[in-house]
């Protein structure tokens, strides 16, 4: 049962993108499409994803369970238990770490009142460390839901957890208003000319 105590079952429409997903692979390489099912699987589950998604899943491309549980259990981006509404993942690589992921993550803590691994009363929030998320130029970052916000300091941390426990959604991104996706701070340097 999942979290609702139902059987898990994808619905009419993600039924027909789970379709769209397995043709895309060839017969006899359903297999493939285990990842992909598996992110449709969490998003139609509140973001995570209870063992009958995963035997569903498993059934859907041919495998044994347990192979379709290894993918899942390998990979970060999977939830196996329930998380908040807002699944708050703080980098504390070494590019974040360098640039002050300690005073995001702290900055999260103190705002959210949990720590790792940990969801707060509500089920508003879900706080979790994690290794590189992939924008470390814009380092320290963190990411919500699929929302980057970057170049954090502790007090512009605080800003986007209050705006989301308001309910508002702020703006992803640059958090220090200087750039220009990854370009950098003070905007171009190089390969300008025409030349």
């Amino acid at each position: 049962m999942n979290s609702s105590g139902e059987a898990f079952a994808f619905t009419p429409e993600n039924q027909e993108a789970a379709k769209a997903i397995l043709a895309k692979y060839p017969e006899g390489r359903e297999a493939s499409a285990t990842m992909p099912l598996l992110t449709l699987a969490q998003r139609q589950n509140d973001n995570w994803l209870p063992r009958e998604a995963m035997d569903v899943v498993a059934d859907m491309v041919g495998l044994a369970p347990i192979r379709v549980y290894e993918v899942a259990t390998f990979y970060t981006m999977y939830n196996l238990k329930p998380v908040g509404k807002n699944f708050v993942q703080v980098c504390t690589n070494i590019s974040c770490l360098i640039k002050g992921s300690d005073d995001v993550f702290k900055a999260c803590k103190k705002k959210l009142g949990i720590g790792n691994g940990e969801t707060t009363p509500d089920g508003e929030f879900t706080l979790l460390e994690v290794e590189c998320l992939g924008a470390c130029v814009n380092a320290p970052m963190m990411q919500i839901n699929d929302d980057f916000y970057e170049d954090l300091t502790g007090e512009t941390t605080e800003k986007v957890l209050d705006a989301l426990a308001k309910g508002e959604a702020p703006a992803a991104g640059s958090q220090a208003g200087k750039r220009v996706g990854c370009q950098p701070a003070g905007g171009l340097t190089t390969l300008i000319g025409e030349d």
